[in-house]
């Protein structure tokens, strides 16, 4: 068994498989995402959970559809305190968004896991801290400007590897995990399951 296929439309998480040698083809998984994290959020499921849950989820479901290969899935959350965010789904949302992470710092957690045939059969999940520096509005709505649509293309209304790094003063974590893929603990994942060399 060959094929790699990743359950995202993410380009990002595509080019960092791609640049570890994994040539994965691309068939985003077609889940209810709300209807998955909001009952586990119910029952106190931590962000990162929630992260691990959804990727799961969404491998599974294209392992259904793909007996023939290796699935990836993967979620990314973002949690300011107690408080969850999801993607913004306009410039207005993605304004009120960056204005509460202002000053602040934020955990991502980047979830992912392993399906064949059906089955999950590895999942993990890391975590990175992001302070936001204090910004001015001016700032905020110029950079508003430059991102357009893109705002709304990520859960926290930003790019770390492209306009969005000028947002932050400090950032604790790894850089794989940050753009939405715990490579490092995947690649691990699919060694201990004789998936790549060892």
């Amino acid at each position: 068994m060959t094929r790699i296929v990743l359950a995202s439309k993410s380009a990002i998480r595509a080019e960092l498989l791609r640049n570890a040698g994994l040539i994965p083809e691309i068939q985003p998984a077609n889940v209810d995402e709300r209807a998955i994290e909001e009952p586990a959020m119910a029952k106190g499921a931590s962000p990162a959970e929630v992260a691990v849950l959804l990727a799961g989820a969404k491998a599974q479901a294209v392992s259904i559809e793909r007996p023939d290969a290796i699935v990836i899935g993967a979620d990314q959350t973002l949690a300011l305190g107690l408080e969850r965010f999801s993607k913004p789904k306009d410039r207005a949302a993605a304004r009120v968004h960056l204005m509460r992470l202002r000053g602040a710092t934020h955990v991502l957690a980047s979830g992912a896991a392993i399906a064949i045939k059906g089955e999950v059969i590895w999942t993990g999940v890391q975590e990175a801290a992001l302070t936001m520096r204090p910004f001015s509005d001016r700032f905020l709505e110029n950079y508003l400007d430059q991102m357009g649509s893109v705002v709304t293309t990520t859960v926290g209304g930003y790019q770390l590897e492209g306009l969005g790094i000028q947002l932050f003063e400090r950032i604790e974590g790894d850089t794989f995990t940050i753009l939405g893929l715990p490579l490092l603990a995947l690649l691990g994942g699919m060694r201990a399951h004789k998936l790549l060399q060892d």
